[in-house]
């Protein structure tokens, strides 16, 4: 290869020294290696849907701020649909040119508003937390959803698996109690038909709580799927289920 690059030094760069000629290549070559991968990394296996409880966001010691626009549904929302590989892990960011535009999904802003709501502080108005989740997700979905595809489809998905209801069925309600894992599990296995993976964290008094659920949509985001791996998150065998009201002290206004 060595000779080879001299013979290109020699017809295209005279005045170049030789090492330099062939460092210039291999630096060509390794980003051309990498802009390949990077196109690549559009392509994936399944989207993991996540759904939180907001009176879990809410029930910790960072708290919660209320929105600036639009009513939070007193019920799971959206935290995102990301592109998973069968490998466990995922791709990211595919696209840094596709930026999230707001007036793409102005006809679906009120059920975003509702049904994935942003509730970090200090208050915002949601087009900061879909723009990361287009960014960082979305983009890597391109291939099957455009930006108004992508929303749409996590919006119906939320719609399609009713986890609340799910588990009010069970007589598993968002009342403060302790249930058992297992029996969480059942509920919206039951309800929906495929099995969850169910990441916790833990109120102001330590006490672990349910808090998000994590199921899995085909490529086209149209339909679950049984999931070809669940992020393991440690929970205790029982976990509490806190109350979610709009009004409560937990979600302060900024």
């Amino acid at each position: 290869m060595y000779k080879k690059v001299l013979l290109l030094h020699q017809l295209f760069f005279p005045t170049m020294k030789p090492l330099l000629v062939f460092g210039a290549l291999l630096i060509s070559i390794s980003s051309a290696q990498l802009l390949l991968v990077v196109c690549a990394s559009q392509d994936f296996d399944y989207f993991y849907f996540v759904q939180q409880w907001p009176g879990s966001y809410c029930d910790t010691k960072r708290s919660c701020c209320y929105p600036k626009s639009g009513k939070p549904a007193e019920d799971f929302s959206i935290h995102g649909l990301w592109p998973q590989y069968n490998d466990g892990s995922y791709p990211s960011n595919c696209d840094y040119h596709a930026s999230f535009d707001p007036s793409a999904i102005s006809d679906l802003k009120s059920r975003m508003e509702r049904e994935w709501p942003t509730l970090a502080c200090p208050s915002g108005d949601g087009d900061k937390f879909w723009s990361h989740e287009w960014e960082k997700h979305g983009t890597c979905s391109a291939s099957y959803l455009d930006q108004h595809g992508y929303f749409e489809a996590a919006l119906n998905l939320k719609e399609r698996a009713n986890l609340l209801k799910a588990l009010q069925n069970a007589g598993i309600e968002p009342d403060g109690r302790f249930y058992s894992l297992e029996s969480i599990k059942e509920a919206i296995r039951e309800g929906t038909g495929y099995t969850p993976g169910i990441e916790c964290n833990v109120d102001k008094s330590g006490e672990s709580q349910i808090f998000q659920v994590f199921m899995c949509a085909d490529t086209s985001a149209s339909k679950f799927i049984d999931c070809p791996s669940l992020l393991r998150r440690r929970c205790s065998s029982k976990i509490k289920f806190p109350q979610f009201l709009r009004g409560s002290e937990d979600l302060m206004s900024e």
